[in-house]
C-alpha cells in the first residue's frame, strides 16, 4: 500500500527503479551487527568522492549524540560517508554516548582512509541505553569489509538496515532534465513512530550526482524540507534523532547555477521528499490510512499550513479516519486551535468528492458513499477558508489499537 501513495512525476522528471545508489558516484552497503537481532541493522552510504553536504536536524531541545556531532560535518561543508545504526538512538546517554558516537565516526574514517570530519553519523532506536559498542565494532567491520573488496553495493539491504518500527523501507529515484543535461536524485527514509516535524524520529538521506554550491543546496534542501517533511505527523511527538542530509558529488558535471535549472532542480528535489514524507506518513506505526488535508483559500501560506497540519495530527480525526466515520466536526474544531482567525461562516470542508460544510451550513450526505470514500487507503480532506489564494497540504494516518499496541512494548 506504500507505494500506492506515489504521485506522477513532474514534466521534467522520470521515476527510475533505483534508491539512493541511483545518481553516479554513490553505494550503499548494509550489515548485521545484532543490535536488533536477525536483521541488517547498519548500514553505510559512500561517495566516491568528497560531496557537499547540507542538512537539517531535530528541534527538540533533547539531541542525540549523532546530531550533535554530524551537525559539525555540515557546517564544515564536505562528506564523503554515512554510517547509520538501528536499535539504538545514542541519545541520553551520558558522556560515554558522546565518546561512542565519536568512536564510530573515526573507526569508520580510518578504515575509509578520509579525515573523520567528512563522515557523518546517525542513529535511531530507544533513548537512554547505552551502544552495545562491541556489537557496533562487528558492523562496522562488516561494512568496510564490503567497501574494500568492492562487493557489489546492497543499497537495498542498507534501506532496510535504518527501519526501526516501519513496516517498508522508503526508498525512490528520479532523473531531472536541464538544460545542461540530466542528473539523478536518490532517496532512503525510515519514520513510522515519534512523527512531528520540525523534524521527527525519521531519517533521510538524500544524493545527487549534480554539482552545487552549498550555500544554494542548502536553500534548496531547506525549501523542500518545509514543503515535505515538516507536514507530517503521526503521533505529534518530535524526536531526539531527526535527520535530513542531502550529499551531491558533482560526478555528472552538470551545474547547477542557472535559473532555469535552479527551479527545476529545486521543483523536483521537494517533489522528491514529498513523496517520502507521504509514504512515512502512510506507513505510521498501526496505520491503515494516509489521512491528506489540503487547506486553501488561506490569507497566507504559513497559516494555511499550520492549519492542514492540525487536521493530520488531531486525535480525534485520526480515530474518526481509523473508524470511517465522516466526523467533519472535527475537522472544523482541529483547524480553529491554530493560526489566523477566519470566518465559519466562509470554510467549506469536503472528503473526497463529498461536500460536508459549505459557507458554514452543514450538507446532507449519503452516509453509504461517505463510507465508502473513507474504506479507501488514502482519505484527503480539503478545507476551504474563503480568505485568499494560498494552499498547503499536510499529510498524518489514522490512530489504530496497533498504535498502543507498539508503543507501550517498545522498550521492553
Amino acid at each position: 500500500m506504500i507505494n500506492d501513495v506515489i504521485e506522477p512525476v513532474l514534466p521534467h522528471m522520470t521515476w527510475l527503479e533505483g534508491t539512493l545508489n541511483t545518481p553516479a558516484g554513490f553505494k550503499a552497503f548494509a550489515a548485521e551487527a545484532d543490535i536488533v537481532p536477525g536483521r541488517p541493522d547498519m548500514a553505510l552510504i559512500w561517495s566516491v568522492k568528497p560531496a557537499v553536504v547540507s542538512g537539517l536536524f531535530t528541534t527538540n531541545q533533547v539531541q542525540a549524540w549523532p546530531v550533535l556531532l554530524t551537525r559539525k560535518t555540515v557546517h564544515h561543508g564536505l562528506c564523503q560517508a554515512i554510517v547509520v545504526n538501528a536499535g539504538n538512538a545514542n541519545a541520553a546517554s551520558g558522556p560515554q554516548g558522546e565518546k561512542d558516537a565519536a568512536w564510530i565516526q573515526e573507526k569508520i574514517a580510518r578504515g575509509l582512509s578520509v579525515p573523520p570530519l567528512f563522515v557523518a553519523v546517525a542513529s535511531t532506536g530507544v533513548i537512554g541505553v547505552s551502544l552495545p559498542m562491541d556489537k557496533v565494532s562487528v558492523g562496522i567491520d562488516k561494512l568496510l569489509a564490503d567497501w574494500k573488496r568492492h562487493s557489489p553495493d546492497d543499497a537495498k539491504g542498507a534501506s532496510e538496515a535504518i527501519l526501526t518500527t516501519d513496516q517498508v523501507p522508503k526508498v525512490l529515484a528520479a532523473e531531472i532534465d536541464l538544460p545542461e543535461g540530466r542528473v539523478r536524485l536518490g532517496i532512503m527514509a525510515k519514520g513510522s513512530g515519534m512523527i512531528h516535524p520540525n523534524m521527527a524520529t525519521m531519517l533521510a538521506f538524500v544524493t545527487t550526482d549534480a554539482d552545487l554550491e552549498k550555500p544554494l543546496q542548502d536553500t534548496l534542501l531547506r525549501h523542500a524540507v518545509d514543503r515535505s517533511f515538516h507536514r507530517i505527523s503521526v503521533d505529534g511527538d518530535p524526536s531526539t534523532n531527526d535527520t535530513v542530509l542531502m550529499l551531491a558529488n558533482g560526478v555528472s558535471h552538470v551545474r547547477i547555477e542557472t535559473p532555469e535549472a535552479v527551479s527545476r532542480f529545486q521543483s523536483a528535489l521537494t517533489h522528491l521528499l514529498r513523496q517520502a514524507a507521504r509514504m512515512i506518513a502512510a506507513d505510521g506505526e498501526g496505520a491503515t490510512h494516509l489521512i491528506s488535508c489540503r487547506v486553501q483559500g488561506a490569507a497566507s501560506g504559513k497559516d494555511a499550513a499550520e492549519k492542514a497540519r492540525a487536521v493530520v495530527r488531531s486525535n480525534l480525526v485520526k480515530a474518526a479516519v481509523y473508524g470511517q466515520d465522516p466526523n467533519w466536526g472535527r475537522v472544523l474544531a482541529a483547524i480553529g486551535t491554530v493560526g489566523e482567525p477566519f470566518s465559519v461562516d466562509q470554510v467549506t470542508i469536503t472528503m473526497g468528492p463529498m461536500v460536508l460544510f459549505q459557507r458554514g451550513i452543514p450538507i446532507d450526505f449519503d452516509e453509504d458513499k461517505a463510507s465508502e470514500v473513507m474504506s479507501r487507503h488514502e482519505v484527503v480532506f480539503i478545507v476551504d477558508l474563503g480568505q485568499g489564494s494560498c494552499v498547503e497540504e499536510a499529510w498524518g494516518c489514522d490512530l489504530t489499537e496497533r498504535y498502543v499496541e507498539i508503543n507501550a512494548h517498545y522498550r521492553t
